[in-house]
């Protein structure tokens, strides 16, 4: 089941459409199963869906990851689904991910400016934004308690064995692309890490029975 296309933007939806689930190994679909079982829990008791994508400074993977989660289960027509972000330590959302973003078909805005600026990331007309910025796992935009904290880096991993509040924990992680960062090749690889996270995650949401 998926929502009606005039749910998400032309070029997201033709993105999506064109992802391949062969490009993901069978090692990474049993990681994967992990938070398909957790999601397909959720929907079956009809219960708020919480997800709170970490990584070490809350500016790339985890954007990505969260951005993408939040636009695929509004395509699968998920419900009750909130999707979250945070670091170990707050920085800023890097630009060439909010670029990376844009350039996929995302509506984006600056709602403020500075250090740390604030983004509306839009994935369809009459979506609600994700509001962009970089924060703590435990900031006060994110919840709580009842969530799977989704580890998208090794190091956020490694560094924080204990996630407050956390009913799951599920390693996915991811390489950074910012090891490419001013190199003729950054667009390039940004552009690959948002594709491999908009798959898996596509796969994963694909595989939720809403009945």
């Amino acid at each position: 089941m998926s929502v009606p296309n005039n749910e998400l933007f032309p070029e997201i939806e033709t993105i999506i459409k064109n992802l391949d689930f062969h490009s993901i190994s069978a090692e990474r679909k049993k990681l994967l199963q992990y938070l398909v079982d957790y999601i397909q829990d959720k929907v079956m008791h009809n219960k708020a869906l919480r997800i709170n994508f970490i990584c070490t400074h809350n500016s790339r993977r985890s954007h990505l990851s969260q951005v993408w989660a939040q636009t695929l289960a509004t395509k699968f027509g998920i419900p009750n689904v909130n999707c979250y972000s945070g670091g170990t330590e707050a920085t800023a959302l890097f630009p060439m991910a909010a670029k990376t973003l844009a350039n996929q078909g995302f509506e984006i805005s600056t709602l403020s400016e500075g250090n740390n600026p604030v983004y509306s990331i839009k994935y369809g007309e009459n979506a609600h934004p994700v509001i962009g910025f970089s924060k703590t796992y435990d900031d006060t935009f994110n919840p709580k308690s009842d969530f799977a904290a989704i580890m998208t880096c090794s190091q956020a991993d490694a560094g924080c064995p204990f996630i407050a509040g956390a009913e799951k924990r599920i390693p996915i992680t991811y390489e950074d692309p910012k090891a490419f960062d001013d190199t003729p090749q950054q667009a390039e690889k940004y552009l690959e890490r948002s594709l491999q996270i908009a798959t898996e995650l596509s796969f994963v949401f694909s595989k939720i029975k809403l009945e």
